[in-house]
């Protein structure tokens, strides 16, 4: 069985728990990799096959996306162009972490897809959502990666098909500890900022690593660092708590390492905004902005702020697992004889997969 597994390259967190995903797919298939968007620091560790500008945003400085970058990086003719011209037809499988070129090359050519991203799970209706709808952000993410089936994570298994987070061998192979400093990730913000408002805390160590600088420095009691996958986890793993934005991966990772965790969703980016929902469902802080107005809640979050508790076992053979259930189950038709064929296909191609009666 060939398959192709399609991952998102804007910021850091598909490909890391891509990293874990991968040797799992091997152990079932041929597989090929393909990345797609610009935003992202870390390094896969594979061989990827294909790489695509896609279709993705620019992290502004100010809290949010910067859409006037982002419109200007965004190529709708080149984009087309990757849809139409990635082979996707060579493969029997594709499966996507929220990418948007191999999905539409997908549907343009009948070629089934699968999901296996965050963002899918935010289709359930019963996912945590703000009070606040926003309709276009919804259709965006009902048609950015449209795909045949879905399985998803979230901070907890919220409906059917929607599993805990993938937390990487790297970080469960991690000894958590307190060193008393803080560790702070928040992309969409530059340094000066950052450095405004939490120098208002004295008392406390920061570490600020950021997409804005390649070199460390430090200003009084807080260190700005470049970021690096090695750097952040070892700074997070000794850290006494987490000020992020409400992405996935890295407020999953805090929670799992047993970090107090306050989060900050980044202003226009609905998914976020889902996330931080969530997560204040959970227990954990959320403010809206860096605004001086908000530094109280801050300030009560350093000295009041408490761990909350979660269980996320490791999930990821069973998650893949299902993957090729779900496969054999949609290449099935009416017809014995095919079906047959199809299990001694998947029999003779995956020999490590047992296909229950």
């Amino acid at each position: 069985m060939k398959v192709l597994y399609a991952i998102q390259g804007t910021g850091n967190g598909h490909l890391s728990r891509a990293r874990d995903i991968i040797p799992v797919i091997e152990e079932y298939a041929q597989l090929d990799i393909l990345v797609s968007g610009t935003q992202a620091e870390v390094e896969l560790g594979y061989p990827v096959k294909y790489r695509k500008k896609g279709l993705g945003f620019v992290f502004g400085k100010n809290g949010g996306i910067d859409i006037l970058s982002t419109y200007r990086d965004a190529d709708i003719s080149s984009l087309m162009k990757e849809i139409n011209t990635l082979p996707v037809e060579n493969y029997d499988l594709v499966i996507n972490d929220f990418e948007p070129v191999s999905a539409w090359a997908c549907r343009r050519k009948k070629v089934p897809c699968i999901s296996l991203s965050h963002q899918a799970s935010l289709l359930s209706k019963i996912v945590p959502r703000p009070k606040k709808k926003d309709p276009v952000a919804t259709f965006l993410l009902e048609n950015y990666a449209p795909t045949d089936f879905q399985l998803s994570f979230h901070f907890a298994s919220y409906d059917e098909n929607i599993f805990t987070p993938v937390i990487r061998k790297q970080v469960r192979n991690t000894e958590s500890e307190d060193k008393g400093h803080y560790t702070v990730y928040l992309p969409a913000f530059d340094d000066k900022k950052l450095i405004k408002r939490l120098s208002a805390f004295s008392d406390t160590r920061w570490e600020i690593f950021s997409k804005h600088t390649r070199s460390t420095y430090q200003k009084e009691n807080i260190t700005i660092r470049p970021v690096s996958n090695e750097a952040f986890l070892k700074s997070m793993a000794e850290s006494t708590g987490v000020l992020c934005g409400a992405g996935f991966e890295t407020p999953a990772e805090a929670l799992f390492l047993g970090k107090k965790l306050m989060v900050v969703p980044m202003k226009g980016q609905y998914e976020q905004q889902c996330n931080a929902a969530a997560l204040r469902q959970m227990g954990v802080p959320v403010i809206k902005n860096l605004k001086e107005k908000n530094l109280p809640k801050i300030g009560e979050w350093l000295t009041n702020g408490k761990p909350i508790p979660v269980f996320y076992p490791d999930q990821t053979r069973t998650i893949v697992k299902q993957i090729f259930e779900e496969y054999i189950w949609m290449l099935k038709d009416n017809e014995p004889e095919n079906n047959l064929l199809i299990r001694e296909y998947c029999r003779t191609n995956t020999p490590k997969y047992e296909i229950a009666d």
